[in-house]
């Protein structure tokens, strides 16, 4: 009986896995979902992959030899973000772009925090939020069997109809590593076999998530569509984020009830941002804010340690002095929360002064090159004096939902008057703000349009900014324009942008409205 028990220090529970060895199952587990991607995108692709992968393995060496830290770049962490990074990137991106989001995702996120283990959110996707912010555009166009479209859920999202199959097998546009289910399972399947993850998480996710857009599509009408669930499932990252990002380690509760909550969360977030927000995926939202839930969910989620309720010394229970240790940790955090939103605020105060004037040079020349695009044949421009109050209340009391922001007179060589731009902001795109410039000569003719603002979805409304589209509105003496999906046969049909109704309409009311208001200024009614 001597040497039935060993007394050892912590930790009690070993496992032979190692860091290394983790990271380089997730590798494989993501090779199908790579490979697919190379073969559905092209060699763009694969430089991005690369790209993204070498970049991150350089940037945590670089970083730990300035922070004189240990270098682990064999622990292939670095080599499993810039792989999960390449994944959830556009395969249109500039190579440059890559690599500044696998700076942002090392550097920043990881590095700054501590270096793995210590990160407060899943490095890729932070990077890959930033690249959105940033880099709205770029990081929304996609392109397929060389055609620039959208993605399944933008076409679905406004109005159209999407092909399952091809969602389920990855013969669409999106991200590189997005667009395969099949793939992506394939690889969850073996990282469960190799017990690396645990089902929970991307079960619970996904279980809230079907339930949130079965709940929405019996409520809007559309019934038991289960082709319309399947179309959400397969679509917008989402089983990439639920098996492979929603599941890291450092990133997500440890503790069984944590995990549940942490699932449900995600569903209900990614439901959200999916349905309401301006976006049509929200998966790489609905994971990073709720990465900074998880202290607060492992906090109250936390199991009763053994023995937990004894009394303990002068009567004083264990509860009472957890109690009082949250009053004060919560003090602590209050204040140090306040003291960084002030320096924050001070901050960005600043460098909103430093900026303000540059950003409004900016905007002034874009402007100006507007005005010349719309009225080629305008020598100069001069800012007309209007009441800009009394337009606002013309077009509201006319029923148009824009307003004028600016009116400018355009003038010949002799400095004579031929017409007018003006610049008009609407709040009728699909994605909300758009801000047009349109010029018109002095007996109503419109000359031309151009965009000073347009974010609507990639491959759909975006072609708004397309010659093909603006070019209808040149050259044409017409009252009002109306918009027809069935051709254009007069000079007042537009042809309407295929799946991007919503847009082509903000367009030609925005377009409306200043010519009503130009009739308006020369007297007509």
């Amino acid at each position: 009986m001597e040497n039935a028990f060993k007394i050892s220090s912590s930790p009690h529970v070993r496992d032979k896995k190692t860091t290394t060895g983790i990271m380089l199952d997730v590798v494989i587990a993501l090779i199908p979902a790579a490979v697919f991607g190379v073969i559905n995108f092209g060699l763009n692709a694969l430089m991005i992959i690369l790209t993204c992968i070498v970049s991150c393995v350089f940037f945590e060496w670089l970083s730990q030899v300035v922070l004189k830290r240990k270098t682990t770049i064999s622990d292939m962490s670095a080599v499993v973000t810039g792989l999960l990074l390449a994944l959830n990137l556009s395969p249109c991106v500039p190579i440059w772009m890559a690599i500044l989001g696998s700076a942002f995702a090392i550097v920043i996120v990881k590095q700054l925090f501590g270096g793995l283990g210590y990160n407060f959110m899943n490095p890729a996707l932070g990077a890959r939020c930033f690249l959105l912010i940033s880099f709205a555009g770029q990081m929304t166009s996609f392109t397929y069997d060389g055609i620039t479209t959208a993605t399944p859920l933008a076409i679905l999202k406004n109005g159209g109809t999407v092909n399952v199959t091809d969602m389920f097998f990855g013969n669409i546009a999106g991200t590189i590593g997005e667009t395969s289910v099949i793939c992506i399972l394939a690889g969850a399947v073996f990282l469960v076999a190799r017990k690396i993850i645990k089902v929970t998480i991307p079960f619970v996710y996904i279980g809230t998530f079907a339930i949130c857009i079965m709940i929405y599509a019996l409520a809007s009408g559309r019934g038991f569509d289960l082709s319309y669930l399947a179309a959400h499932l397969c679509g917008g990252g989402l089983m990439l984020g639920a098996f492979f990002m929603a599941t890291d380690y450092v990133t997500s509760p440890i503790t069984p009830n944590g995990k549940i909550v942490f699932g449900i969360i995600l569903g209900v977030l990614t439901f959200l941002f999916r349905i309401y927000g301006g976006s049509a995926e929200g998966v790489s939202y609905a994971i990073i804010f709720s990465n900074l839930l998880v202290p607060l969910i492992e906090r109250f989620t936390q199991p009763k340690s053994f023995g937990y309720g004894a009394d303990v010394k002068d009567g004083e229970s264990n509860s009472g002095s957890r109690s009082r240790m949250n009053v004060r940790s919560i003090v602590i955090a209050t204040v140090a929360i306040f003291v960084i939103t002030i320096i924050a605020g001070l901050a960005l105060a600043y460098v909103q002064k430093i900026t303000k004037k540059p950003i409004e040079d900016a905007n002034q020349k874009a402007k100006e090159e507007a005005y010349k695009e719309v009225y080629a044949a305008a020598d100069s421009f001069d800012v007309m004096e209007i009441n800009y109050e009394d337009a606002k209340n013309y077009l509201a009391d006319n029923g148009y939902k824009c307003d004028i922001e600016e009116i400018v007179i355009a003038k010949d060589d002799t400095g004579n008057d031929i017409g007018y731009v003006l610049v008009i902001n609407s709040h009728e795109g699909y994605n909300g703000y758009m801000q047009i410039a349109m010029g018109v000569d002095l007996d109503g003719t419109t000359t031309g349009i151009s965009f000073l603002s347009l974010s609507e979805t990639a491959g759909l409304g975006m072609e708004a900014d397309k010659d093909s589209f603006k070019s209808q509105f040149a050259d044409k003496n017409v009252e009002q324009f109306e918009y027809t999906k069935q051709g254009a046969t007069a000079d007042n049909e537009i042809d309407a942008l295929s799946g991007a109704t919503i847009t082509t309409s903000g367009v030609v009311n925005a377009v409306n409205a200043g010519l009503s208001y130009v009739n308006y200024m020369r007297g007509g009614n």
